[in-house]
């Protein structure tokens, strides 16, 4: 809380919506700023599923409002009762186990300051925390995390956000803003209905439905990536927490895709309708099933003698390379432009692990992605908890 308060940015409104807790948020937040009950008019533009019980303010800290709401299970109703109760004509959505960094929201907001008239969203980057000292709710220093299946998630982040979302941010296609950090006009949530409740992944399904309303009433908008804006957040630290994560994840894919189907190769939806999500279906949805049936041909034809053994290797060493030369690219981009790391040691052993990140970490996220898509046909749309060690945090002074 007080991070997001420390933020550096001139008119600043802190919303918490406390969904049902069970860690007496409401208490320790009523004990820190002495928090009392507000007798402002709530109005539910966006239906939330379960109520909301209470809204304290702070008379200590005005920018703070507090919603304590039943609980409803889901992250996306918890997000919609904040957005009813913002005032501003933009906000921020931010997880609760995620750390900003101080100059982070003026950063994402000179995006939209940028041209206000046609930015809709911005979505910052979002690296991982692990590892890294915090002081005071802020990152004092940067250091590679400890475990290699929290040095792999690193590697990932980086290229995901750094070549996969910046790319598509150029050509206004950007199919996706982070959950954990990202910028929205308040007004176009709420033509849209707001962050779908039962969504898997509502932070994907909401800038689908944004695409939808804005390319079928023919509006000039843009959907934006900024990689300066960095958002922390802790990422799994042990193998069975990484496999349900990485299958939900695919979960919430699947989940946005379909309702969304018929804007497949449609001209009223133009780019996205012929390019983004054609994309997302065959190299995302469907990328794993495509990896696994690619392995048994190839290993099938060698078996066989229908592929010569030559060529396959060449083929399974070329695949190789040049997956790693991406991932390779993305941490030297990332190093040359705003050098996170300030020992090179700590660079040179994330390149290293580079190595390893398509082999043997590629076919591991293929099965979990797999059991995620055989998950959804059985009918289980559950997001569920998430293990969490916490952040450790020093205090100064």
């Amino acid at each position: 809380m007080g991070a997001l308060l420390e933020l550096d940015y001139p008119s600043l409104e802190v919303v918490v919506v406390n969904d049902g807790s069970s860690d007496a948020t409401v208490e320790k937040l009523q004990e820190a700023y002495g928090l009392k009950i507000a007798r402002i008019l709530y109005i539910a533009e966006i239906r939330t599923t379960a109520p909301v019980r209470a809204i304290y303010r702070s008379p200590q800290e005005p920018r703070l409002l507090v919603l304590d709401k039943a609980a409803a299970g889901c992250k996306a109703d918890a997000i919609n009762a904040g957005i009813n109760a913002a005032t501003s004509p933009y906000v921020c959505v931010v997880d609760a186990d995620s750390i900003l960094e101080k100059e982070a929201l003026i950063r994402i907001m000179a995006g939209v300051f940028a041209d206000p008239g046609r930015v809709v969203a911005v979505g910052g980057i979002v690296r991982v925390l692990n590892g890294s000292r915090v002081v005071d709710n802020q990152i004092q220093q940067v250091n590679l995390p400890k475990s290699s299946i929290e040095i792999m998630q690193v590697i990932e982040y980086l290229r995901a956000f750094l070549v996969g979302r910046e790319g598509w941010a150029n050509f206004n296609m950007l199919p996706i803003i982070s959950g954990a950090f990202g910028i929205f006009r308040s007004d176009l949530v709420k033509q849209v209905g707001g962050f779908r409740t039962h969504a898997v992944g509502e932070d994907f399904d909401l800038v689908v439905r944004m695409h939808r309303r804005l390319q079928e009433e023919h509006r000039p908008y843009h959907i934006n990536f900024i990689a300066a804006p960095t958002c922390w957040t802790e990422v799994p630290t042990d193998w069975n927490s990484l496999a349900r994560q990485r299958a939900r994840w695919h979960k919430g894919l699947i989940d946005a895709l379909w309702p969304n189907r018929d804007m497949l190769f449609r001209a009223r939806y133009g780019r996205v309708g012929w390019l983004v999500l054609p994309y997302m279906w065959l190299f995302e949805f469907l990328a794993p099933v495509i990896e696994l049936v690619g392995y048994a041909t190839i290993i099938l034809a060698s078996v066989l003698g229908v592929l010569s053994k030559t060529f396959f290797l060449f083929f399974l060493l070329f695949g190789y390379a040049f997956a790693t030369l991406i991932s390779m690219g993305s941490v030297l981009l990332e190093e040359m432009t705003v050098r996170r790391y300030g020992d090179w040691r700590e660079v040179a052993r994330l390149l290293t692990y580079c190595l390893c990140e398509h082999f043997p970490y590629r076919p591991m996220t293929m099965v979990w992605r797999l059991k995620g898509i055989w998950q959804y046909m059985r009918g289980d749309r559950q997001w569920g908890a998430m293990k969490r060690v916490g952040i450790s945090t020093d205090t100064a002074g």
